[in-house]
């Protein structure tokens, strides 16, 4: 006997109706006539077919009679076309008429972690297919069954999108067809949102047959798939997601939980230290690098036999402890524990060992806590008991008087306390503060240099102790890198060029604003195909063949390739460093990415244009060429260095940052007047990258080995920037050039090069810091170049110095750099005050470490040109018996 049938309404008023009588017979639901669309036998009322949202969300639908689903007729009008377009996802909730026998109800589920006990809320299932079948219906249905809640998303967008809205802890997406979307890229996108880190994602395959062989799972686990199923009938289904919820949800959700414990042990006060059962030592929370003066990168990872140890503890202490703790017995005690600046403190220390699997010891939790018996740490327990202490006047009263000794301008915290002695709770208030502010345990170079110092005043002869107040007052400046000129009137050359380079410009003057045309080109179709490297020119090929020697000519290139030198030598040399090997890209790939960074070079600038770029990466390859430089880096190192030398220059406008801020350019304002144009040129070259598929060159590479080299071509384009010209130099004379010093001229010094750059590996800062010097000598080789390469560069950057200084008078900026001014400007003067300035000394460290007597010799030669020209008042690029010729 048949039933009535349901007749429910939406939210939006929209009705929906549906037999609630099962009858195997399709005709016997309700029919709905013209602006009706059909899903799953649930029929919506629409004023459009093609309203139907990308997005369906329910959380219970009718099972089968039978244990395969009945297929149930959907007829969308408009198709996936239709579907795709309402952009909201989950915009449409609609709920079947179910029986309750025959759906699990969603409901919480308690899980016990350790002695936490958690609420696990109904799992939510996204279902990601580009249209319905058997599968589809499959999860559906299982998802019913399992009292999931569930989602079904059409497109990679909706997906996304639904994603982001819902956080779902299982995501199922179809892998059977590449003819709707990439199932890979789908995954790829989602575990690129923090979210998905607890998320676990499944691709659903074809079947195969009893003669195919399976494929490999690795594709799928690189994209960002957890399991894989082969499709299957909705029991098989069921079964998949019930055990991905009692293993891997679980276990992730578990995992979630653990945050909590982590932020209570990071706002815990007393010092909390996690070690392995082999004592590395795993995790140390805020207090205890406060306690010990360590920051926890230094500690992590290292065996605690690695840390100085205090003498002040018995000699067997450490040895009844670990008697203790391997018995998987608590110990607790006083122990004496030294800082990192050396000092020995007194601890209350309770060591927990932690059984895990196997029953075997996992872990050691200790707990510290200062023991405020010993007068030694009395400065440091009021940090943390400052209550204890606030009464005791003597103690007050000795503390302060070190305080003040040691900090000349301290303020004596008693007397401060006693002169309001009707505010108790203000006293309080303040001493604690001050009390915290000297026992502060900030252990930056800088402070213990200047604590040091402090030190040595206290016992030093007058003139001692003056002078040193001199080296006070000038660590505490903030340019400690940037060397002092003379006055402008000394050397108004210097002056200039350097406020030019080094500065980020005055404040905008006057209320004109230099509004930066970025000439973009971002689509690649209007660019013809390069040729091959193999199919170049024969005049091309024949100056190529050249490229290694430091005496290319890079102007010749220009000419022959109708000012594209760029692309033609960015092939020959990124195939001699194997680049597109190690990116696992196509030539095809390479090529058109090469083309769109050169279109996206002004040719209209004189010096900042495509050939810059290429003069540029040519003295790049040239360095890593030299034995001490290629063992000291890696080929990672050695891609990011050939791609940044590419696009370290990519859109310069032919201006500098000190214009742009001046003018208060649309870059400027974007990045802060800091850095303007290198963060514009790396930002900008990974948008061309990345946006055509056609030339992305990085996406074939994962996800970490991709931000490591992005992060190295960021840091390495960003070092180009002068402001920090004089820090970079003096970090690398001191961090690679000192220490090696005694290396080579030590009489045993044989097979030390390898040494040496085996030292460099392990130390990646040092790595960090030749790559930098290395694109920041490529950048300014000019002055090594043979002597007419050297005059040609000299010309175009005083051509392009010359059109800044007049665009400034135009518009009423400030001058930044009056010297260049084209009625008035000595070239050779400027060349010699550049060379002085900024080259002699870079290239002398640069030289000691890659050993490059070309470049020396050259640069010789040519200040001895500017030299000769300067002394006879010449303000050419050359002799006038020169010109003549």
């Amino acid at each position: 006997m048949g039933c009535a049938p349901s007749i429910h309404v939406s939210h939006s008023g929209v009705i929906y109706c549906r037999d609630s009588e099962e009858s195997n017979s399709p005709h016997q639901t309700t029919t709905i006539s013209q602006g009706t669309a059909t899903l799953h036998g649930l029929f919506v009322k629409t004023d459009a077919a093609d309203s139907i949202p990308s997005v369906l969300a329910y959380q219970s639908r009718q099972p089968p009679p039978s244990a395969a689903p009945r297929r149930k007729e959907r007829r969308e009008s408009g198709g996936a076309s239709a579907r795709s377009r309402t952009p909201h996802c989950c915009s449409v909730e609609a709920e079947t008429q179910t029986s309750s026998s025959s759906v699990k109800q969603a409901s919480t589920t308690e899980i016990q972690v350790g002695p936490m006990r958690l609420t696990q809320y109904p799992i939510q299932v996204l279902l990601v297919f580009a249209k319905e079948d058997n599968q589809s219906n499959g999860f559906w249905w299982a998802c019913d069954r399992a009292g999931y809640r569930c989602n079904i998303a059409w497109t990679p967008e909706s997906a996304l999108e639904c994603f982001l809205d819902k956080h779902q802890e299982i995501i199922v997406i179809d892998h059977r067809n590449s003819r709707y979307f990439d199932a890979e890229d789908i995954c790829r996108s989602i575990r690129a949102v923090e979210p998905s880190e607890h998320t676990v994602i499944l691709a659903v395959v074809p079947r195969i047959s009893a003669d195919q062989e399976e494929t490999s799972v690795l594709p799928l686990l690189d994209a960002g798939f957890d399991r894989q199923f082969m499709e299957n009938s909705v029991t098989a289904c069921y079964n998949e997601l019930v055990q991905i919820e009692h293993g891997e949800v679980r276990s992730q959700f578990k995992l979630r939980a653990c945050n909590a414990v982590f932020t209570a042990l990071d706002h815990c006060q007393e010092a909390v230290e996690i070690t392995s059962e082999d004592h590395v030592i795993q995790y140390v929370n805020p207090a205890f690098e406060q306690m010990m003066g360590y920051h926890k990168g230094e500690l992590i990872g290292k065996e605690l036999t690695e840390l100085p140890k205090s003498d002040k503890n018995c000699a067997d202490l450490l040895d009844n402890i670990n008697t203790f703790i391997k018995k998987g017995k608590e110990w607790q005690g006083v122990y004496y524990a030294r800082r990192k600046s050396g000092d020995s403190i007194q601890q209350h220390v309770k060591i927990t060992p932690v059984i895990g699997q196997g029953g075997k010891i996992r872990h050691f939790v200790s707990l510290k806590r200062l023991h405020c018996t010993n007068e030694n740490t009395n400065r440091y327990c009021k940090s943390h008991h400052e209550e204890k202490y606030t009464g005791d006047n003597s103690q007050s009263e000795s503390n302060s008087y070190k305080c003040k000794n040691r900090r000349k301008d301290s303020v004596d915290v008693k007397s401060i306390t006693s002169q309001s002695s009707d505010a108790p709770s203000l006293q309080t208030r303040r001493y604690s503060s001050m009390a915290r502010i000297h026992s502060m345990t900030i252990e930056a170079p800088i402070t213990k240099v200047i604590n040091i110092i402090n030190a040595a005043q206290e016992n030093s002869p007058i003139t001692v102790a003056e002078a040193l107040d001199r080296v006070l007052e000038i660590l505490r400046t903030t340019e400690l890198y940037s060397p002092q000129l003379g006055t402008k009137d000394e050397d108004p050359h210097t002056s200039d060029l350097v406020g030019g380079l080094m500065t980020d410009g005055l404040r905008r003057l006057s209320g004109n604003e230099y509004v930066f045309s970025k000439n973009v080109n971002l689509s690649h179709s209007h660019l013809p195909v390069p040729n091959t490297i193999n199919d170049v020119p024969p005049c091309i090929a024949q100056l190529l063949d050249n490229e290694e020697t430091w005496d290319f000519n890079i102007f010749e290139l220009e000419a022959v390739t109708n000012k594209r030198p760029l692309v033609y030598l960015g092939l020959k040399v990124f195939a001699r460093f194997g680049v597109s090997e190690f990116l696992n890209c196509s030539e095809v790939t390479l090529r058109a990415w090469l083309q769109v960074i050169e279109a996206n070079y002004h040719s209209s600038n004189s010096y900042h244009n495509s050939t810059h770029a290429a003069d540029v990466l040519h003295a790049t390859a040239f360095f890593l060429g030299k034995e001490r430089v290629k063992g000291s880096l890696d080929h990672l190192d050695e891609v990011a260095a050939l791609i940044a030398a590419t696009i370290h220059d990519v859109d310069h406008p032919g201006r500098t940052n000190s214009f742009l801020c001046n003018a208060g350019s649309e870059l400027a304002v974007l990045y802060n007047d800091t850095a303007v144009l290198e963060s514009h040129h790396t930002a900008l070259a990974f948008q061309l990258t990345t946006k055509d598929s056609k030339c992305n060159i990085f996406k074939n590479i994962d996800r970490n080995r991709y931000r490591t080299l992005r992060q190295a071509i960021i840091d390495m384009v960003l070092a180009t920037e002068m402001t920090k010209h004089f820090e970079h130099v003096n970090k690398f004379v001191n961090s690679i050039n000192k220490p090696m010093a005694p290396e080579e001229t030590s009489p045993h010094s044989e097979g030390s090069d390898t040494e040496c750059t085996a030292n460099i590996k392990n130390f990646p800062d040092n790595q960090t810091l030749i790559k930098r010097m290395m694109i920041k000598c490529a950048d300014v080789a000019n002055p090594c170049r043979p002597l007419e390469l050297c005059i040609e560069w000299a010309g175009r950057i005083s051509e392009e110095y010359f059109a800044q200084t007049d665009e400034e008078k135009r518009q009423g900026l400030p001058v930044v750099m009056p010297v260049f001014d084209r009625n008035t400007c000595s070239i050779p003067k400027s060349q010699i005050s550049f060379i002085d300035y900024f080259i002699t000394d870079m290239f002398d460290a640069w030289d000691a470490f890659a050993h490059l007597p070309v470049l020396m010799q050259h640069l010789a030669n040519n200040y001895k040109h500017w030299k000769t020209l300067d002394d006879l008042k010449c303000k050419s690029l050359r002799l006038p018996s020169e010109n003549n010729n």
